[in-house]
């Protein structure tokens, strides 16, 4: 897979119900998408796209000198976003891979984003993503904390089988906390965007169960970090003090 052949794509709107404009909010002198952004070209992934409902957005993301485009109709999720900002960029059908990174994670590695990449070497996987093995004993039943279950393909990623906000498996251990970014092959989220919703996915509130309900295959890259997600003032002011460091 050549990095010419790679696309990230950071959706991003305003309508955030815990933390309105949450793209544009302010970290140490820069909009948070901003930093996201960064964090992205930082990962040399080859193409970076920021894909938005908003003039303000794109404005900020193309001040800083980046990629931005206006997306028109409203989506259901992220995922759709990203396809249409794919198709739009790319008629010419040269994107093989596409990320998904979301727009509140301004504190993601720019090696994670890389290392989500790696299970798609396997020709059998459709969409990779992240995860990490749970230390505090809290997180293993907080539903905010979405959990991985799935069976181990070598020392450092597991087949998925199943994402709940409930502690799965049931037994003593290991868990893993799920990092939500996902790296498709293009035939596999053009294929998932049309896909209606699935009974799993309503019944969790988790738009990758669809993928797996359509017996789509995603594999998960076992990482050391969990990157702060941004959902609430409380979380802002921590990546505040996190990045200025």
């Amino acid at each position: 897979m050549s990095d010419d052949n790679v696309l990230i794509v950071i959706p991003a709107r305003m309508a955030a119900s815990r933390l309105p404009g949450k793209p544009m909010a302010d970290i140490n002198g820069e909009p948070m998408i901003v930093h996201v952004w960064r964090r992205a070209m930082a990962a040399q992934l080859g193409w970076v796209l920021v894909a938005t409902d908003s003039e303000e957005i794109a404005g900020a993301v193309r001040s800083a000198g980046g990629e931005a485009r206006l997306s028109l109709r409203a989506h259901e999720n992220g995922s759709s976003r990203v396809e249409e900002a794919l198709e739009g960029h790319d008629p010419e059908r040269r994107i093989e891979v596409v990320v998904n990174l979301q727009g509140d994670l301004p504190t993601i590695a720019p090696q994670s984003i890389r290392a989500c990449l790696a299970p798609l070497g396997d020709g059998a996987v459709d969409i990779a993503t992240l995860a990490t093995e749970i230390t505090r004993e809290e997180e293993r039943d907080n539903p905010n904390v979405v959990k991985i279950a799935g069976s181990p393909v070598g020392p450092s990623r597991l087949r998925a089988l199943y994402f709940s906000r409930a502690r799965i498996p049931s037994g003593p251990g290991p868990h893993y906390h799920h990092i939500g970014i996902y790296a498709y092959r293009r035939a596999a989220l053009e294929r998932y965007v049309r896909l209606p919703p699935s009974p799993l996915e309503m019944q969790e509130r988790l738009e990758q169960l669809r993928a797996l309900e359509a017996g789509m295959r995603i594999d998960a890259a076992i990482v050391d970090a969990v990157p702060l997600g941004v959902d609430t003032p409380a979380d802002l002011e921590r990546a505040r003090a996190l990045l200025a460091r």
